[in-house]
């Protein structure tokens, strides 16, 4: 029988395969991940030799969606009642929003539930089956854009509720580059970005160059606004009081004075009383360049939008 501390072994860093899915980073490298855990196959005459053995030996296919099989412990009437996948995958992610991403344990999530460590391995084999579904599980909180609608409505539509996503689960940026992230509502949302780019009228040779200029953008805009909040929320400030404080102590040093002028300059240029709306001015703005980037190639090629 595997014992619960072989259960919670750090995860193998994994590259992401390109999938042209809009929901996945630019993977930079592995240094840049969390440190993850690693899948120890289950032993004994329950394990067999099916999924266990073939996600621990062929890393493409370590992935809870491509797994068709039971968890390795077959499920009997031991099971926790009322215990189930959906859950266990809300609890993951309010674990995950409050404690961060370092902190999750499957010790943590059976505490969370009242159930013991082991009563999770009825429905996951390894605590990346549980990051895998609570990665997934927070997709589906970005709405479908109108179907009526321009595409660069719906394709800013699409970026703000990425950035937002992004913002309000701050876990998930290491872990989106990390797995494959095909599970259904990650995918419904790569469907989305391209009908939206179909439907720029691009060539088809240059659709994934214009997926991966906008989502790329917002996931290291969303990215990084995420972790200053968190930041910000960790001291007990406000974003504008941070701020403040920060600019304060640099301007202090005279050897950065130059710079922090020119930068002073920079932030009166682009207006905005407080640090969000300031962001708030960036965001748009820059979409708006991409968009118009879009169409100019677009233009350029002759092909019509639709």
């Amino acid at each position: 029988m595997v014992s619960e501390s072989d259960r919670e072994s750090d995860r193998v860093s994994e590259s992401d395969p390109d999938l042209a899915s809009a929901s996945d980073p630019d993977p930079a490298s592995a240094s840049d991940r969390e440190s993850e855990s690693h899948r120890e196959p289950a032993s004994g005459p329950e394990s067999g030799a099916g999924a266990g053995a073939d996600r621990a030996n062929n890393a493409a296919r370590t992935s809870v969606w491509l797994d068709r099989q039971t968890p390795s412990r077959s499920r009997r009437s031991e099971s926790p009642a009322g215990l189930d996948r959906n859950r266990i995958t809300e609890a993951s992610v309010r674990l995950l929003d409050a404690d961060g991403l370092a902190k999750f344990s499957m010790r943590r999530l059976a505490a969370e539930l009242d159930v013991t460590a082991m009563s999770l391995y009825w429905y996951v084999d390894t605590k990346d089956d549980l990051l895998e579904l609570a990665l997934d599980s927070v997709y589906a909180e970005i709405a479908p854009p109108r179907e009526d609608a321009d595409w660069r409505d719906r394709l800013r539509e699409l970026a703000r509720s990425y950035r937002e996503l992004l913002v309000r689960h701050i876990w998930i940026s290491p872990l989106a580059g990390t797995f494959l992230n095909i599970g259904p509502n990650s995918m419904l949302f790569s469907y989305a970005v391209q009908d939206v780019v179909r439907a720029t009228g691009l060539p088809l040779e240059r659709q994934t160059g214009a997926l991966s200029a906008v989502f790329q953008f917002v996931y290291g805009f969303g990215t990084v606004e995420g972790h200053f909040k968190a930041r910000c929320d960790a001291t007990g400030l406000t974003q504008d009081e941070y701020h403040q404080q920060a600019m304060g102590t640099i301007r202090a040093q005279p050897h950065m004075r130059q710079i922090t002028e020119a930068s002073d300059e920079l932030m009166a240029a682009r207006g905005g009383d407080t640090v969000e709306e300031m962001r708030e001015r960036d965001f748009v703005y820059a979409l708006d360049l991409l968009v118009a980037g879009i169409e100019a190639v677009r233009d350029r090629t002759g092909s019509p939008a639709r």
